[in-house]
């Protein structure tokens, strides 16, 4: 059997579809699973050991015809037998139908459930993972969504223990700081990034109450000017580099606790299970995180992140 399936958005997107794939994987071990995402996002493939091919497609593009003929062949030339589709714009529920695929499943949305021959609802009001997971009702799968999990490369943890031992911050343990400082955030529309001046107090508070375990930052292609403040305020900061999602969710496994904003590495943390505090701003958090005991959130008050003062994230903190 040869599945597809469309998974439109960011890294965090397709961590959250992981439990779905691999819940098809375990009741289908000989099918091949191929996903096609946004080229920002096929990076996050690295960590999972279900998939067989990443194809890229910018759906958010503006495609003339030519681009999406292309796709379509591609389509065409793996003779999918079930396709299914996160997505529920009217050119993707067109786009299926005319692969000529047999089982296309997608939510109800409107006019393109036309094109669908296993619609399945949408119940928006549920964790994500949930969410995507109900597209296997469309195959007659009943099962309950499993866990949030990923497979990291033993090279990426072998990679992120040594940047701690070099750190000196491998025996200890220690505190990571995700700042929620990239680029992309900005771009899609939402402001996830926390002042450095909030951060400056957290850190100090818990270098002042745990001196013993250090406080390390990750710093990502679109971080310096965050990092370099950070470290203005905090100069005992440990800045850790990790260069892709695996050597990135191997240095979030190794720490104590996890401080972050709501994005991808929120997901990684939740997967890994570190205990993590994430920070919330204009989303809402019940659909985001699971309510496992080890995610916990901070809402703003005012919907906007910055807003969020010290104080919520500490009693956070050292009420867990």
């Amino acid at each position: 059997m040869r599945i597809l399936a469309l998974v439109p958005g960011g890294i965090g997107d397709q961590i959250l579809f992981f439990p779905t794939i691999d819940n098809l994987k375990g009741r289908y071990p000989d099918a091949e699973i191929d996903v096609i995402v946004e080229p920002r996002s096929t990076a996050a493939y690295r960590v999972s050991k279900s998939v067989h091919k990443v194809i890229p497609f910018d759906f958010k593009d503006t495609n003339g015809p030519a681009d999406w003929g292309n796709l379509l062949g591609i389509i065409r030339d793996r003779e999918y037998d079930v396709a299914m589709s996160l997505g529920r714009r009217f050119g993707v529920g067109l786009l299926l139908w005319l692969t000529g695929i047999p089982v296309r499943i997608g939510f109800t949305a409107g006019i393109s459930n036309l094109f669908l021959s296993n619609p399945v609802m949408l119940n928006l009001n549920q964790y994500a993972a949930d969410m995507f997971h109900d597209l296997v009702r469309g195959l007659g799968v009943t099962d309950p969504c499993p866990a949030l999990a990923i497979n990291v490369p033993t090279a990426d943890i072998e990679w992120s223990e040594a940047a701690q031992q070099q750190l000196g911050i491998k025996d200890s343990g220690y505190v990571l700081i995700h700042g929620g400082s990239s680029k992309s955030s900005e771009t899609l529309g939402f402001d996830k990034i926390y002042p450095v001046k909030q951060w400056q107090q957290i850190v100090k508070d818990l270098q002042k109450r745990q001196p013993n375990i250090p406080v390390a930052i990750v710093k990502g292609p679109d971080d310096g000017e965050f990092i370099e403040s950070m470290l203005a305020v905090c100069p005992d900061l440990k800045v850790i580099s990790p260069t892709d999602v695996g050597k990135l969710a191997a240095t979030i496994a190794g720490a104590n606790l996890m401080l972050c904003t709501d994005s991808g590495p929120m997901h990684l943390a939740v997967a890994v299970g570190t205990y993590t505090i994430a920070l919330f701003g204009p989303t809402d958090p019940d659909k985001l995180l699971p309510k496992n005991g080890r995610a916990i959130a901070v809402k703003s008050r005012t919907g906007k992140i910055a807003d969020i003062p010290p104080s919520d994230i500490l009693e956070k903190i050292w009420k867990g």
